[in-house]
């Protein structure tokens, strides 16, 4: 065995003439996509293990498209994608309501830790509102709509956690401590189902909550029903992210809200479309929550193509650049939409050149996150392109500054081992007492024997990992390089680069 690898050192020797090159792409960008659950029908047709397959083959996917969150629906209709004492189990996941998968695993805990070994966030994906999508779908007994009817509202054929009821923020605010204290979760998502989207002829059923909660309190008018339900969310956004906090700081709240915040037609800040809007028809308050820093990030579903007639993409990305509040930016892009659309300007079978150069050259947007998770897989022009482009470089995740920007300790007595099945290099970690200043992953880079060291350029990263150990890729130059170990904390602050490491 050891021949083999001292074989595997004078080759790579020999051919340490070669240059390394990668083209350069941002060392830092969000690289998101999301991963639903509600209306999937997928995971009912497998078994536990099957199921793990699935998720890892994904994982696996997604890692090689240059991806570096995953954000996962948990909890997308009052029930749960893990073991909870509050919610019962998700139908999406075994087709039955309060049905546990079977043999026994918790799909949450096993996704963060696959993410994790990834070098992969996780964000926890949670609809605060919706109870079910169907009135008529089946509930399990153990459901809260089973014993506590007064905090539902049914509006179409869809059953909602009532926004009016300040029970349900102090119910949710459970839920929420419950996973961030049990999870090693990176964040709490909420995406854009606040108040239920508006049905034509329709009033939601509120009347009697307003009049107890709202105008009986002398807080509100009767004519300010709507300035109510705002307060209503935006009391729930602040609630939850104290929850979070309180728990564990260094965990982000991030929000995807509506493509569009504000018609200029309703007011004159607003942007230059005329759609739907959070403001004036969800009830969601964005720009509220990110000037009182409520929320670390905010991913606007910028949905719509180039050129759109009311909700054209390069407006919305100039106006939420315009308007972030020093919160976290990064863009919501619809795959299919973009792979669909031509870009007659320049004469290209779609848009996805010109939408990822402009969200990277947009000040304040810091990247990008993609819908679906399932249909990036499908698409096959778009997948190449991110390899062979826009994301053929690894990157790191942005660092929020306001939760945590001092840098964990260097890692000390890099060396190669050869012990085990494959060669490796393996180093040490410094000790730390506060959580927020440990190593959590650490980053890979390989640079040539007289290149001078720069960790700021991202074609040298080519690995982050979340242990100790690097394993060398099976290639004949894989020990040609003098290699460079830094160290992450949660919040991806990076160290200063150890001594580098190079073979005599």
């Amino acid at each position: 065995m050891r021949t083999k690898y001292f074989f595997r050192i004078l080759i790579s020797l020999l051919l340490c003439s070669s240059s390394f090159v990668a083209q350069e792409s941002p060392k830092r960008e969000f690289r998101g996509v999301w991963m639903h659950t509600v209306f999937n029908e997928d995971y009912p047709k497998m078994n536990s293990n099957e199921i793990k397959e699935y998720l890892i083959k994904r994982l696996d996917e997604y890692q090689a498209l240059g991806i570096n969150v995953v954000i996962f629906q948990v909890r997308p209709e009052g029930d749960a994608f893990y073991k909870s004492s509050y919610e019962p189990w998700s139908r999406y996941l075994t087709g039955t309501q309060g049905k546990a998968p079977s043999p026994f695993f918790d799909p949450m805990e096993f996704l963060i830790s696959e993410c994790h070994k990834r070098g992969m966030e996780f964000h926890a994906w949670v609809n605060p509102y919706r109870a079910s999508a169907s009135k008529k779908n089946p509930m399990c007994e153990n459901n809260l709509y089973k014993r506590k009817r007064y905090l539902f509202a049914i509006y179409g054929d869809q059953i909602f956690f009532n926004p009016g009821v300040p029970e349900n923020r102090t119910y949710f605010c459970s839920v929420i401590k419950d996973i961030v204290s049990r999870y090693d979760v990176d964040a709490i998502h909420m995406d854009d189902y606040f108040y239920p989207y508006p049905l034509k002829g329709l009033e939601f059923p509120d009347t009697d909550e307003f009049k107890k909660y709202g105008v009986k309190t002398g807080e509100f008018s009767p004519n300010q029903k709507k300035e109510w339900r705002r307060n209503n969310v935006s009391l729930l956004i602040k609630e939850v992210s104290e929850t979070i906090k309180k728990e564990k700081p260094w965990v982000k709240f991030g929000i995807s809200p509506f493509g569009i915040y504000r018609n200029k037609r309703d007011w004159n800040g607003g942007s230059d479309t005329k759609g739907l809007s959070n403001y004036d028809d969800l009830y969601a308050d964005i720009l509220l929550w990110m000037k009182n820093s409520w929320i670390d990030y905010n991913i606007p579903q910028v949905y719509w193509e180039i050129g759109h007639k009311l909700a054209d993409y390069e407006t919305l990305v100039s106006w939420w650049s315009e308007n972030s509040y020093n919160t976290h930016l990064y863009i919501g892009q619809d795959v299919e939409r973009t792979m669909n659309t031509p870009d007659k300007k320049y004469n290209q079978t779609n848009q996805l050149e010109r939408k990822m150069l402009l969200t990277r050259q947009t000040d304040n947007v810091l990247g990008n996150c993609f819908w679906s998770g399932d249909y990036l897989l499908k698409n096959k022009a778009f997948k190449d392109s991110m390899k062979a482009n826009y994301h053929k470089n690894i990157a790191l995740v942005p660092i929020i500054k306001s939760i945590d920007s001092i840098p964990p300790k260097p890692v000390y007595d890099v060396e190669y081992s050869f012990m085990g099945k494959d060669p490796k290099i393996v180093w040490k970690v410094q000790k730390a007492t506060n959580e927020m200043d440990k190593a959590f992953y650490f980053c890979v880079y390989a640079f040539e024997e007289n290149e001078e060291m720069d960790i700021k350029k991202s074609a040298k990263l080519v690995k982050i990992v979340h242990t100790n150990e690097y394993i060398l890729p099976e290639n004949e130059r894989s020990m040609c390089y003098k290699y460079v170990i830094t160290a992450l904390d949660r919040l991806e602050n990076e160290s200063e680069p150890s001594k580098p490491l190079f073979v005599d």
